[in-house]
C-alpha cells in the first residue's frame, strides 16, 4: 500500500512538471494531497487583493504579545508579536447582520476540522432550497479550510472560529456567517503561533470589545527585508 501511494504521489508530481500544479492534485491519493500545506487547488489560482496578503506591520499598542486584534471594519487580523511588531492578515468577514464585537479567547484548535452547521443556518439553507449535511468530514472541501481555532467567552462556545476557506477570493468580503475566514496558508501560520488561552479582540458592530488602542503603521521595512 505504501509503494502504491509513493507510486501515485510520483505521477502526481510529473503531472505538476508537465501540466501545472492544478492537474497534478488529481492525480495525487487523498492521504498525500490532504496533508500538504495551503492545499486547496483553488486557493493557489485565485488570490485576495495584495493589500489582504499577510504583512509584517508596525503596529503600535498598549495589547500584550500574543494578543490577536481582529478589525473586521478594515477586514484585518493582527497578531501581536512585541513592541510595535505584529503580523497582518486578511480577514473575510460576517455579512450584513452578522457582524459582531467583544473580547473572546482560543480555547480549542483543530486541523482540518470537521464541520457542522449550526441548526439556524441549515434552517436557512433549506429554504433556499439548499441542503446541508449534518456534518462534514475535514478535507480540502471543507468550509472550515485547513485550520481552526474555536472562540469562547469564558467557559461557552461562542460559535465563532477563525478558520481557513477553500474560498481564498472571499478575503477582503463581508461573506461569512460571522466567523473569521483566512487563507489556508495564513490560518496555518497564525495557528502554529496562537496558543490556546489566547486573548482575540473583535471590533465591530456593537463595540462590545470596549476601548482598544492600536495603530497600524504600516508594513515594517526592515523585518521584511531582513526577518526577524
Amino acid at each position: 500500500m505504501k509503494y502504491a501511494l509513493q507510486t501515485l504521489a510520483a505521477i502526481g508530481f510529473a503531472a505538476a512538471v508537465i501540466f501545472g500544479a492544478s492537474s497534478a492534485s488529481a492525480f495525487m491519493p487523498a492521504e498525500t494531497v490532504k496533508s500538504r500545506s495551503d492545499v486547496t487547488v483553488v486557493a493557489m489560482e485565485k488570490k485576495p487583493a495584495k493589500q489582504f496578503w499577510r504583512t509584517k506591520v508596525r503596529l503600535s499598542t498598549d495589547e500584550a504579545p500574543g494578543t490577536i486584534i481582529v478589525d473586521t471594519n478594515n477586514k484585518y487580523l493582527y497578531y501581536i508579536e512585541g513592541p510595535n511588531r505584529a503580523t497582518r492578515y486578511g480577514i473575510g468577514v460576517g455579512r450584513e447582520g452578522f457582524g459582531w464585537s467583544g473580547v473572546v479567547k482560543v480555547q480549542r484548535k483543530a486541523e482540518w476540522p470537521g464541520w457542522t452547521p449550526p441548526p439556524e443556518m441549515v434552517i436557512r439553507e433549506r429554504k433556499k432550497g439548499r441542503i446541508l449535511p449534518a456534518f462534514q468530514e475535514g478535507g480540502i472541501d471543507n468550509p472550515l479550510g485547513a485550520r481552526a481555532l474555536y472562540l469562547y467567552k469564558g467557559r461557552s462556545d461562542s460559535g465563532f472560529r477563525i478558520h481557513g476557506t477553500n474560498q481564498p477570493w472571499t478575503i477582503g468580503q463581508n461573506m461569512s456567517s460571522g466567523c473569521i475566514r483566512m487563507m489556508n496558508k495564513d490560518v496555518e501560520h497564525l495557528y502554529e503561533r496562537a496558543d490556546i488561552g489566547t486573548r482575540v479582540i473583535v471590533i465591530g458592530p456593537g463595540n462590545k470589545q470596549g476601548d482598544v488602542s492600536y495603530d497600524d503603521r504600516g508594513v515594517d521595512i526592515l523585518r521584511t527585508i531582513f526577518g526577524g
